[in-house]
C-alpha cells in the first residue's frame, strides 16, 4: 500500500509512520521540513505548506495513495482543499479531529458520544479573552472541517474517517504535559493545582491512536464515519497525580491555589496542564464495538512514559521555566 502522512514529525506522526512501515506500506510524509525528524531513510519527504493548496498540489504531482493520514488539518478551508486534491486519488482519508468539537456544542453532557455532534454551537467568546476565544475557535474550525468531509462523503463518497481525540499522552507530546508533572515530582516540591475540583480526565495513549489507524487501514471499516477515541478509565486530577507519583516512587505534594490567582500570576496552564477548562471527556464505546480498538490501561502507559523520561537526557521545557515563581506562591 502507498501511504501519505500529512505532518508526520511530531507527537503521533513518527509512531504512525513506523506502524505503517511495519505493515509493509510505502510511506511518504508531507510537511514544511521545519521540524527535525529521525524517520527511516526509506520514508519519502515531500515539502510544502499545506495551508497553501498550490504547494501541496505541486509536491504531490499526480500521485495516488491507498491511505492518507492527515494530522495537521485545522479548518474548513483546508478540508475543502484536501477534498479537491485527493478526490478519486485516495482509497481512505483519515482525519485527526478533536473532542473539542463537542466543547463548543450547547446542551450536551460528558462523556460525549458521537451522536452529540449535531446541534447548536455556542457563540464566539470575546476576542479580548484570548484563551477562551482561541479554544472556541479550535473546536469551531475542526467542526467546519468535519462538516466539509461529511458533505463530500454524501455528495461524492469521499472516503474519510474522522478520529476525535481528547488530550493525547505520548512519549513525543510536544506540549510536555505529563513531562512537566514528572519534573515537579522529581524536584520533590509541591505541584500547584487550582482549588476547584476540575474536570474529569479521560485522555488517550498515543499508541492507541496508532492502533486505531492500523485497524481502519486493515479492515476497510468506518468510511464516512467519526469515532471517539479515549482511554477506558475516568480519573480525577488527584487520582491521576497519585498514580503518577506511585509509578515514579515519589511522594506527592500539592498546594491548592485559587484559579484566579494562578491565572493572574501567569502560571496556568503550565503548572497543571490537566486543569484546563477546555478538556473533553469522550465515550469510546463505538470505537470498541465497531473497530475492535483495545485501550491501554492508564497505569500501563504511565509506566511506559516514565520509563521513557528516565531513559532519555533531561530537557528544559517552557512549562517548567516559572517553577521558582510557583514555589514562592506555594
Amino acid at each position: 500500500m502507498r501511504s501519505l502522512i500529512i505532518g508526520g514529525t511530531r507527537n503521533l506522526g513518527p509512531s504512525i509512520v513506523q506502524a505503517l512501515l511495519q505493515e509493509g506500506h510505502e510511506v511518504a510524509v508531507f510537511n514544511r521540513g521545519q521540524t527535525r525528524d529521525n524517520l527511516p531513510e526509506e520514508v519519502e519527504r515531500l515539502r510544502g505548506d499545506r495551508t497553501d493548496p498550490s504547494q501541496m498540489k505541486q509536491a504531490l504531482g499526480g500521485r495516488e495513495f491507498d491511505l492518507v493520514v492527515d494530522t495537521t488539518l485545522y479548518t474548513g478551508a483546508e478540508a475543502e482543499a484536501a477534498v479537491d486534491l485527493f478526490s478519486s486519488r485516495v482509497g481512505r482519508y483519515i482525519f485527526i479531529s478533536t473532542g473539542q468539537v463537542y466543547l463548543v456544542r450547547l446542551g450536551v453532557e460528558r462523556p460525549f458520544k458521537e451522536d452529540h455532534y449535531a446541534g447548536a454551537v455556542m457563540a464566539a467568546p470575546l476576542k479580548s479573552d484570548v484563551s477562551e476565544y482561541n479554544n472556541w475557535l479550535y473546536g469551531f474550525d475542526k467542526r467546519a472541517a468535519e462538516d466539509v468531509f461529511a458533505h463530500a462523503w454524501t455528495e461524492r463518497k469521499f472516503p474519510f474517517t474522522s478520529l476525535r481525540l481528547p488530550m493525547v499522552n505520548s512519549e513525543r507530546d510536544h506540549y510536555d504535559r505529563i513531562y512537566g508533572y514528572f519534573l515537579r515530582l522529581q524536584d520533590g516540591e509541591p505541584i500547584l493545582i487550582p482549588e476547584d475540583a476540575g474536570l474529569p480526565l479521560r485522555h488517550i495513549y498515543g499508541e492507541d491512536v496508532v492502533q486505531a489507524i492500523t485497524r481502519l487501514t486493515a479492515n476497510g471499516l468506518g468510511k464516512g464515519c467519526a469515532y471517539n477515541l479515549a482511554q477506558d478509565e475516568t480519573l480525577s486530577l488527584d487520582q491521576f497525580l497519585e498514580m503518577l507519583a506511585e509509578t515514579m516512587h515519589r511522594p506527592l505534594k500539592t498546594a491548592r491555589v485559587s484559579r484566579e490567582v494562578l491565572d493572574r500570576e501567569g502560571l496556568l496552564p503550565h503548572c497543571s496542564p490537566f486543569s484546563d477548562p477546555w478538556m473533553s471527556s469522550l465515550d469510546n464505546a463505538r470505537s470498541k464495538t465497531e473497530l475492535g480498538v483495545q485501550y491501554t490501561p492508564v497505569a500501563k502507559y504511565l509506566k511506559n512514559l516514565i520509563g521513557y523520561y528516565q531513559a532519555v537526557p533531561a530537557r528544559k521545557i517552557e512549562g517548567y521555566a516559572q517553577r521558582a515563581n510557583e514555589l514562592k506562591l506555594a
